[in-house]
């Protein structure tokens, strides 16, 4: 009688609602989303902030380089340990401490506390999740790889466009201390969720072999760099990332001042079209990919590059735009571009790296990208100063191009040599 019960209890395990590959990705992408919120509402409450601390354009730009700056050293560190370190527990640590950085924002006293907790703290424990997240998501994910970083992605832009309209709501009714103070609550809270839910998983056998001993750093480190596409595409990111954190840091305050518009409809507006658009166009960028990837090895570069190509005039468009209408469809149609070209931002990188260096390579390829985009805030606030945001905008457009530019470069002089053939493993 007692094995007829344990035999059924052993069903009930296997016949899970949601297979776990699956339920990792609603667990990551709640976390994703804390992620990028947390990131966001300090853009949308900066006109607040920099009347609160009577700060100038250049200073407050400097406390999101600075940010930007602190996720870009400590991210190759968090690829490293990614490789080296079981990635739950990376994961947990990380959204915990990001977390309490954007709780304890929200008592800041001045620019000093501003930058402890807002660009060290909340930076740097957001740097450690995305090369764990995205390695563990790779190791349950092989045929549906694009599809399901995809997924996870689209909580970037939801999490972005619902953040900076909260965030400008609780900030315009209740200070702009309460919307860091709410977030870092929750942020918090779900921690604990991923302690409980997230499974303690090392890496496979098929990627790490029993009798293999875990990378030297500095077989992480020759393993990367001997893989030249890996330059072209971390070039090209960094292109990408200086428009996104410039982007995303001036535009709320550029519909706000240039339209009139409050802070939470700045807020929203500033992200409402291009990440709707975005999410239909990473969803459409992975289905391709993952439909067309075994018989075209090369087609995720392609689409990467068709993404940079033709988002650039739209992002020209933006600063050219007189009224509030055409700025949204310029907006959404820059989101439709990026989206096609996130769908295979890492999917691409993995075509070139073994499963066993991908975490490093994830963590090194951030670093770079984040740094070079670090500089954006602060030059973006230099030329708001001296000339206008619309120029700045406007000037953002050149560096989708040259990411394209080098990517085609990339694959047409260095991707055969380094493909790494990945079809004989099994999902």
């Amino acid at each position: 009688m007692q094995k007829g019960v344990v035999n059924v209890k052993k069903q009930k395990v296997n016949r899970r609602l949601i297979p776990y590959k699956w339920e990792l990705i609603i667990i990551l992408w709640v976390a994703y989303f804390l992620n990028q919120g947390d990131r966001q509402i300090f853009n949308v409450v900066i006109p607040l902030i920099k009347a609160d601390f009577m700060l100038d354009d250049v200073q407050i730009g400097l406390v999101a380089t600075l940010f930007t700056l602190a996720y870009g050293i400590l991210v190759p560190v968090a690829g490293f340990a990614g490789d080296l370190f079981r990635r739950k527990w990376i994961i947990f640590f990380s959204l915990l401490v990001f977390s309490i950085g954007t709780l304890f924002t929200g008592f800041s006293g001045g620019i000093v506390l501003l930058i402890v907790f807002r660009s060290i703290t909340t930076g740097g424990g957001e740097a450690f999740y995305y090369p764990a997240a995205t390695s563990l998501i790779g190791q349950f994910h092989k045929k549906t790889r694009a599809m399901a970083m995809s997924i996870h992605q689209t909580s970037l832009y939801v999490g972005i466009v619902a953040s900076g309209f909260i965030a400008g709501y609780i900030g315009e009714n209740y200070g702009w201390r309460m919307a860091f103070l709410s977030f870092g609550l929750v942020g918090i809270l779900w921690a604990f969720v991923v302690f409980w839910r997230v499974k303690d998983t090392p890496m496979p056998k098929d990627e790490l072999n029993e009798n293999e001993e875990k990378p030297s750093f500095t077989e992480i480190i020759k393993a990367v760099f001997s893989r030249k596409t890996v330059y072209f595409l971390s070039l090209a990111f960094g292109c990408m990332c200086f428009v996104n954190v410039g982007y995303l840091t001036w535009m709320p305050t550029y519909l706000h001042e240039g339209f009139n518009m409050s802070l939470s409809a700045a807020g929203l507006h500033s992200t409402l079209y291009h990440f709707l658009f975005a999410f239909f166009g990473v969803m459409l960028g992975a289905r391709i990919s993952d439909r067309l990837a075994l018989k075209r090895k090369q087609i995720r570069m392609e689409i990467e590059i068709i993404g940079l190509l033709l988002g650039a005039p739209f992002i020209y468009w933006i600063g050219l735009a007189d009224s509030k209408l055409w700025c949204y469809v310029a907006m959404g149609l820059f989101g439709v571009f990026r989206g096609i070209y996130d769908s295979n931002l890492f999917a691409a990188l993995f075509d070139v790296i073994e499963p066993r260096y991908r975490a490093s390579s994830m963590g090194i390829m951030l670093a770079f990208a984040f740094i070079v985009g670090a500089l954006a805030p602060v030059i973006l606030g230099q030329i708001k100063t001296v000339a206008n945001l619309e120029t700045g905008i406007m000037l953002l457009a050149g560096f989708y191009l040259l990411g394209a530019i080098l990517i085609f470069i990339g694959l047409k002089f260095f991707f055969n040599k380094n493909y790494y053939n990945e079809n004989s493993i099994n999902n």
